[in-house]
């Protein structure tokens, strides 16, 4: 399976929906896209590495964490994935979701999509929320690995 995102930076509920994706698939590949079409605040390289820690802290021996580009889909057929995992926090998430579920039906048939619900102490949490948190010098720590919060608080000169 694989689990794709910018995660910038990844979060707890993040790792939550790696979590649980490893205990339902034998391999599981974080795919960090590397040139999302939104501004981010960290390179790729410095997510994968940010991701690739978490990993490693809560010892998910079968989850691999690498860069990808282009369509999601087409980077599951490479590798070889069966199934794209996703998490989804509210009904907003569900539609997107469901959009590009279809399309990616169609593009490529034989990739299947699993939704896994958010936990709920993580349903309001996203990336973008968390840095503006971070940047007005709110309290994150709950919300990412100690690793995480530091990078955050570096780039932000805090």
């Amino acid at each position: 399976a694989i689990y794709p995102g910018s995660f910038d930076p990844v979060t707890h509920g993040h790792l939550d929906i790696a979590s649980r994706a490893s205990r339902l698939f034998d391999k599981v590949v974080v795919g960090v896209y590397d040139l999302p079409a939104k501004h981010l605040l960290f390179d790729t390289e410095e997510r994968i590495s940010l991701f690739t820690k978490a990993v490693e802290n809560l010892k998910l021996t079968n989850v691999t964490v690498t860069p990808y580009n282009g369509l999601t889909v087409a980077f599951a057929r490479q590798i070889g994935a069966q199934v794209i995992v996703r998490g989804l926090r509210m009904a907003s998430d569900f539609e997107h979701e469901f959009e590009m579920a279809l399309m990616n039906k169609k593009i490529a048939p034989g990739v299947e999509l699993v939704c896994l619900m958010a936990s709920l102490e993580f349903q309001f949490l996203s990336s973008s929320l968390l840095k503006e948190v971070c940047q007005l010098k709110g309290n994150i720590s709950s919300l990412v690995p100690p690793h995480v919060e530091v990078a955050l608080r570096e780039k932000f000169n805090i």
